[in-house]
């Protein structure tokens, strides 16, 4: 395709955005970020820095702290794709506990922490040709986005799906335990008062609850190139 375009991925949290974004980057030679990992690395500073557990959470001492954070990603040839580092450490699987899911809805709500993350990811998408996925891409990072696709699923099945690639990195954890932070997240993320999760203005809504990862990406990528194509 000779017209690169930005392309947003917004939705509820384990409904396959990485997955999708992942895989239209390398179809397409697009960068591809995980915004959601850069949330979550805040989270695990916060987290190792003692600013928030189970009984309180120290908001100002992680606001001081932000201009302490350096976030990037470096490209793993092994892997396929880009992990996360945090002050210059890989904590790509830290990054992805169960621990870090309980928190990161909330780390998310600090208006501070995201418009920190948001300068950022504008910059990463200047020059198009970009696929990244979150939860306000479509809405506030790049409102202008050629195409912004919101995706959902059942908490049900979307916790199936957590559930069981927990289980596959070794992680002891319950169905139970996944689906209240399923549903959880949903709940911060839908009513938090900045940037709260909501379907971006000529969106594209996918429910993939009964959808292959493949037919979720021959169905995308069909998008991208109807767009492309009427640049």
């Amino acid at each position: 395709m000779s017209n690169k375009i930005t392309i947003a991925i917004d939705g509820f949290s384990s409904t396959g955005k990485s997955t999708l974004a992942k895989q239209l980057a390398k179809h397409l030679g697009y960068v591809y970020v995980d915004s959601g990992a850069m949330y979550r690395a805040v989270t695990y500073f916060a987290m190792q820095n003692g600013c928030i557990t189970n009984e309180f959470f120290d908001k100002e001492t992680l606001i001081n702290s932000l201009p302490f954070i350096k976030l990037h990603f470096e490209f793993n040839p092994e892997l396929g794709f880009a992990e996360m580092y945090l002050n210059g450490l890989n904590v790509e699987t830290a990054i992805r506990t169960i621990e870090v899911s309980n928190f990161v809805s909330k780390v998310a709500e600090v208006s501070e922490v995201r418009a920190k993350l948001v300068e950022q990811q504008q910059e990463m998408g200047k020059e198009k040709g970009i696929v990244m996925d979150g939860r306000d891409i479509g809405t506030v990072v790049f409102p202008e986005a050629e195409l912004k696709i919101f995706m959902t699923a059942s908490p049900e099945t979307r916790a199936r799906r957590r559930y069981d690639e927990l289980q596959t990195k070794g992680q002891n954890v319950t169905y139970e335990a996944v689906l209240k932070n399923v549903e959880e997240r949903d709940h911060i993320d839908t009513h938090r008062d900045d940037s709260p999760l909501v379907k971006a203005d000529g969106a594209i809504e996918i429910d993939n609850s009964s959808l292959t990862r493949e037919e979720q990406f021959e169905e995308v990528l069909a998008l991208v190139y109807k767009v492309s194509k009427s640049l």
